[in-house]
């Protein structure tokens, strides 16, 4: 704690020399990626919070962190309450914040490449509410302070294979660049590693747990790219499997690009939501028309094809057999008492390791036994980490990264006998899993209007889940992809087939338990004679036993029930030939009827 006092004393030194009273840190790099380089990690140097979404705002006296509600445990045990306030960014948003406590007359900084134009916009409006105003700022005082700043990743982007993409990358901007030129648009400006990773089949390691080559790119009218990024990232044969359509420039010349992209006029496409508020910068710069639309590599991305399906199908046959083996570990070790939550975490990453194609995490697993299973994205640490005891709820959120897919599960398993009540709970939360994983919907229909059928079961008993249900997930990219999700908040995205969401409702009850279930379904055609509508209904990709002792069957209905033993019955089918003798015995017996 002394030391994040002194970066945050250092922080407003700096800011004072600047001219500046206050300064926004996100929780964000230059590409508004969920997982940033370390050189990025700014709002964790500065307040010692590590979850992967947040903001702080640092004033002359008075600073605060804002975090929504799956780290508001976490941002707990990590900032120091003294220094900064602590607020859940929904019930109490920055904006209200700035506008209550920067005073009249001052100036609240900003770094332009860490924020959105909407977001920059909000914030504009807050500070002038309280008679101050808002300045972006050419040099991040941060970064001027932060003395030890790791370096960025010297790690080379390499090809994705056809055999795994699906498509070639000719392809790909061919049909981008139609869409472009039918809308009479010069260029489209692309701000997203893994959109640029997707439109050009390649794949880097500049970031934890997602395979992104770091850079921007301008993709034309005429399917013609140029590529910014670092020089040494693309070794002699990246650049040959680019191909000459693809030229290479430097980050450092990205921003003069942008104004002569512009130039004279043209219409040069960009998306609000993704692309920094520096870049709008620049294209206003150099006078173009900007066309503000979403990212064009969105919805193609998504929309997995049949060769990316086939990979997300094979990988999670693969990562089954690890969890498998790793659920039938536990329940022969875990009866004695003596396991903790990092070895256990460390020996379900052993068993994936041994898979074919196996990368790396997809995240940071989540591994909580007890009460650190309430925090809903808890990072287990030697000063946190709990036992495996008798009578609790293990908590294990994790996934992978393969070449031909990306995994991600969630397992609550019982450690001895559960009590009634984390019985009951349980099978509210599985009755919600299994009512959207078996739900059938028309085409058009969006994530938010199927998310209420995973928490009904929860709220006849008054209780619910403070996250969404459900993300997208990338094919060998981003384990949390947009723009499809199943959540409360309210969503323009329909989910059309080849998407791949998470199906995840959870319940937690703070100091005691933490429950989640969470299995990966893909959104495919529904055939049925009767219907006057297109349907669409999922596909559960997952593969791997959920824990029937944590079950309470009296509370399940025939349909539920039949769900779970079909699902169960094509674990075991699929996963027994592909382990050994003892862990088959073990599955026979976790994947028998319920009833």
């Amino acid at each position: 704690m002394t030391v994040t006092a002194d970066r945050l004393g250092s922080l407003r030194l700096e800011l004072a020399r600047q001219g500046v009273a206050g300064f926004l840190v996100p929780r964000a790099d230059e590409h508004q990626n969920e997982y940033v380089p370390a050189s990025a990690e700014r709002l964790a140097w500065l307040t010692g919070f590590t979850g992967s979404a947040g903001l702080a705002v640092v004033l002359p006296d008075a600073a605060a962190i804002f975090v929504d509600g799956r780290y508001t445990l976490q941002a707990r045990n990590e900032v120091d309450a003294k220094l900064f306030e602590q607020c859940h960014i929904t019930e109490a948003p920055a904006t209200e914040w700035i506008a209550a406590n920067l005073r009249p007359g001052e100036i609240l900084g900003y770094d332009p490449r860490l924020h959105t134009m909407p977001e920059i916009e909000r914030y504009a409006a807050a500070a002038g509410k309280a008679g101050g105003n808002l300045r972006s700022l050419d040099r991040n005082p941060l970064d001027a302070v932060w003395r030890d700043r790791p370096a960025p990743s010297p790690l080379p982007a390499v090809p994705h294979d056809l055999r795994f993409a699906g498509r070639s990358s000719e392809e790909k901007r061919g049909g981008i660049a139609a869409s472009l030129a039918a809308a009479k648009t010069e260029a489209v400006v692309l701000t997203l590693p893994d959109s640029i990773a997707w439109l050009l089949n390649i794949r880097g390691e500049d970031v934890p747990y997602t395979p992104l080559p770091l850079c921007f790119a301008v993709l034309r009218a005429d399917a013609t790219v140029t590529l910014f990024i670092e020089e040494g990232k693309l070794p002699p044969v990246t650049r040959a499997f680019l191909g000459p359509a693809v030229a290479v420039g430097r980050p450092q010349d990205f921003g003069a690009a942008l104004e002569a992209l512009g130039a004279g006029g043209r219409r040069i496409q960009a998306d609000p939501a993704t692309a920094s508020a520096w870049i709008f910068d620049r294209l206003k710069a150099g006078g173009a028309a900007i066309a503000p639309a979403p990212d064009p590599c969105l919805i193609p991305k998504a929309a997995k094809n049949e060769t990316e399906l086939a990979g997300a199908r094979a990988a999670h046959r693969r990562d089954g057999v690890a969890l498998t083996r790793f659920l039938a570990w536990l329940a022969a070790a875990a009866p004695g008492g003596a396991l903790r939550e990092i070895a256990v975490s460390d020996q379900l990453e052993r068993f994936r390791r041994e898979g074919e194609h196996f990368r790396g995490l997809s995240f940071p697993t989540i591994s909580g036994a007890g009460s650190n299973g309430a925090i809903v994205h808890y990072r287990a640490s030697e000063a946190s980490e709990r036992a495996l005891e008798p009578g609790s709820f293990y908590l294990v959120d994790s996934g992978a990264q393969y070449l031909d897919g990306t995994t991600d599960v969630t397992r609550t398993i019982a450690i001895g006998e559960p009590s009634p009540e984390m019985r009951d709970r349980f099978t509210r939360v599985l009755k919600g899993h299994i009512a959207l994983a078996s739900c059938r919907f028309p085409q058009g229909t969006t994530g938010s209007q199927l998310d209420a059928l995973a928490r009904h079961a929860l709220w006849q008993a008054g209780l619910d889940y403070d996250h969404g249900t459900g993300h997208g997930v990338g094919s060998y990219l981003g384990v949390h992809e947009g723009p499809q999700r199943i959540s409360k908040v309210a969503s323009a995205q329909p989910l059309v087939p080849g998407m791949i969401v998470s199906d995840e409702p959870g319940y937690y009850r703070t100091g005691a338990y933490g429950i989640r279930i969470e299995n990966l379904i893909a959104v495919v055609p529904v055939e049925t004679e009767a219907a006057e509508r297109r349907l669409y209904g999922f596909e559960t990709l997952t593969l791997a036993p959920i824990d029937r002792n944590a079950i309470a069957p009296a509370l399940m209905d025939d349909a539920e029930i039949n769900w779970l033993d079909t699902y169960h019955a094509r674990v075991r089918e699929t996963l027994t030939p592909l382990v050994d003798p003892a862990t088959a015995a073990w599955l026979a017996t976790a994947t028998g009827p319920l009833g």
